[in-house]
């Protein structure tokens, strides 16, 4: 993709402090980070987002993410990791080319997590969980 910034990243057309790098994942900084170390995992071949990985790619994913956690954690002291990608734009997706955020975090930093709401209802709640199921099949 011509206008996507992480494709001229892996073509080398842009700079990135790239952290990790195989045939088909590239890992680097991410330039706008919550904390030091926050690195983003990305496939080398343009998909817009998870929906879009082949599942072979996806399950590849997961051990360089969870290798990259360890490193990032101990390299920068961490307290913890959050993992965490958003899929289109209302979940705040905004570059459109799949990666994965890898963010160091510190009991200290000030950073909240999103508080969840209770269902209204347990009907709402069971209402829910059907609809869920209805469209897996």
């Amino acid at each position: 993709m011509p206008d996507c910034i992480f494709c001229k990243i892996v073509a080398r057309e842009i700079p990135a402090a790239i952290v990790y790098e195989d045939d088909s994942s590239l890992a680097f900084l991410d330039a706008r980070p919550i904390n030091p170390g926050h690195t983003l995992l990305i496939p080398k071949a343009h998909y817009k987002n998870l929906y879009d990985m082949p599942d072979e790619l996806l399950s590849s994913f997961m051990p360089i993410i969870k290798m990259l956690a360890i490193a990032i954690k101990k390299a920068v002291n961490a307290d913890g990791i959050n993992i965490g990608m958003n899929n289109d734009g209302a979940a705040g997706q905004i570059v459109m080319h799949h990666h994965t955020h890898i963010i160091p975090r510190y009991s200290n930093d000030g950073y909240e997590h999103w508080k969840g709401k209770e269902y209204t209802s347990k009907e709402i709640e069971l209402e829910t969980a059907q609809k869920i199921k209805s469209a897996l099949s």
